[in-house]
């Protein structure tokens, strides 16, 4: 989901070698303390010398990245939109099956005028399935019957619940054949994982 990285941070006096996890909101360091950044609190973002330099409501926060220093600057400075990590195209046909929050929904509408909701509309490329217990992937048999070709499924359900897991959810998809090849956070609380149709089955 995210960049990893080894490397010496330091958040005023303290100082520890760790690891930094670039994720799709926030910066995680793991060391002598542990640091979680969202993107949001960041109140100035800086690379230099291999540094990347936050400025944080806790202090400065410097991570000692090398060459990925710039990289991870930008994509706090610029993150991708929801939509952009998960590839729909402008236009594209676009199925929902499931309950979506209201931004989802406009994000969507806004994206495409050919959505399709509560079931699996023919030739879709994209389709999204909310899933907020394990029962639910009950239909996803049914579901991954109605994919052709290139079509990508993606499966959004809560995070750290014990109603639902990650191994729930790939276990279901590879059940049904299908390929899982990504993982993106969708929102504060809720994970999406994407499946595809092997390529040697389409």
């Amino acid at each position: 989901m995210g960049n990893e990285v080894k490397c010496t941070a330091w958040l005023g006096k303290q100082e520890s070698e760790g690891k930094a996890l670039l994720e799709t909101s926030e910066i995680l360091f793991r060391g002598d303390f542990c640091l979680k950044i969202p993107f949001s609190t960041v109140k100035s973002a800086k690379a230099v010398d291999g540094e990347l330099r936050l400025q944080t409501a806790e202090g400065l926060a410097v991570f000692q990245l090398g060459a990925a220093a710039e990289k991870w600057c930008e994509k706090i400075l610029h993150p991708k939109s929801r939509i952009e990590k998960l590839g729909a195209k402008p236009g594209a046909k676009v199925s929902l099956v499931g309950d979506f929050d209201a931004g989802f929904l406009a994000e969507i509408s806004k994206l495409t005028k050919s959505v399709s909701k509560h079931k699996v509309a023919a030739d879709s490329e994209w389709i999204f399935f909310s899933a907020d217990a394990k029962e639910d992937l009950g239909a996803l048999p049914k579901i991954s019957k109605s994919m052709k070709g290139a079509a990508a499924l993606w499966i959004v359900y809560p995070k750290g619940q014990k109603r639902i897991t990650e191994n729930d959810v790939l276990s279901a998809g590879r059940q049904c054949g299908l390929r899982d090849v990504k993982v993106v956070g969708f929102s504060t609380t809720h994970t999406a994982l994407k499946f595809v149709i092997p390529l040697s089955d389409r």
